[in-house]
């Protein structure tokens, strides 16, 4: 699951909602309006959750006339074409206001607040709170340069003791590949293994330890964080990023000094 931030979350409902008129003068059935469906799917999944009614009303549009549909035209097919174009242009129509009404909502919430979870939402919502931690919380907390992950693993405990997460610290010692891996903090609950950097020389030697970790952890664990305190070497977070997140379950959070 992508870890979406708000101003993103909002540009990316945008880009959808822009993406309508092109998709009429493509038409029903389109490659465009394929990819553009299933963007907005994800995207409205990844946001708002599978529970959430954004969700569960854009994936039940069919794009077609599902009604009954009865004819004295002569051409047939051009009659019922006909009813299936005007179907789709007014339920994009309806899924325009669906999205907008989506962005509403989101400008004026937290995007932890607007998530709605299936059957896991309570781990799915300790999951987004738990990703926020490092996000909007952790900087504040840094006062002066750590010096060792070790002060900013303290501080990050402070976090989650502060907001009543319960998990294990250095747990538990993973044997892989003839060595021995141990993360800096594990949720069993959530399968998710919590791992701090700090980054504070050259990131490439930084890319081939998290490579590493992600080979042990994923034995064990099915979601990953690798939260990467940086102070000033990382030159594109999102190329950093992009390079690690192509993992199923990854994340990557970099926190600038």
């Amino acid at each position: 699951m992508k870890n979406w931030k708000k101003e993103e979350a909002l540009k990316a409902i945008d880009g959808l909602v822009l993406e309508i008129t092109s998709i009429k003068e493509s038409g029903r059935k389109s490659a465009h309006h394929a990819r553009w469906v299933t963007n907005a799917h994800r995207i409205l999944q990844e946001i708002f959750g599978e529970n959430s009614a954004y969700y569960q009303t854009f994936r039940n549009f069919s794009w077609r006339e599902d009604g009954q549909m009865i004819f004295r035209a002569v051409d047939i097919e051009s009659a019922i074409e006909y009813r299936h174009t005007k179907a789709f242009n007014s339920q994009l129509e309806q899924a325009k206001g669906l999205l907008l009404a989506a962005k509403d909502q989101l400008e004026t919430s937290e995007i932890n607040e607007v998530y709605e979870g299936s059957n896991t939402a309570p781990e799915a919502s300790e999951l987004i709170q738990i990703i926020n931690l490092g996000e909007q919380k952790l900087r504040k907390l840094i006062r002066k340069t750590p010096k060792t992950e070790m002060e900013v693993q303290n501080k990050y405990e402070d976090l989650m003791i502060a907001n009543d997460i319960k998990y294990s610290r250095e747990f538990p010692s993973i044997e892989y590949s003839s060595k021995k891996y141990i993360p800096d903090f594990s949720i069993e609950r959530l399968s998710l293994a919590i791992e701090i950097k700090l980054c504070k020389n050259s990131e490439k030697p930084l890319i081939a330890q998290i490579n590493d970790d992600i080979l042990a952890y994923r034995t064990q664990f099915k979601n990953l964080i690798f939260l990467i305190y940086d102070l000033g070497q990382i030159r594109d977070s999102d190329f950093f990023k992009d390079s690690i997140e192509g993992n199923e379950g990854v994340i990557v959070q970099i926190i600038k000094e």
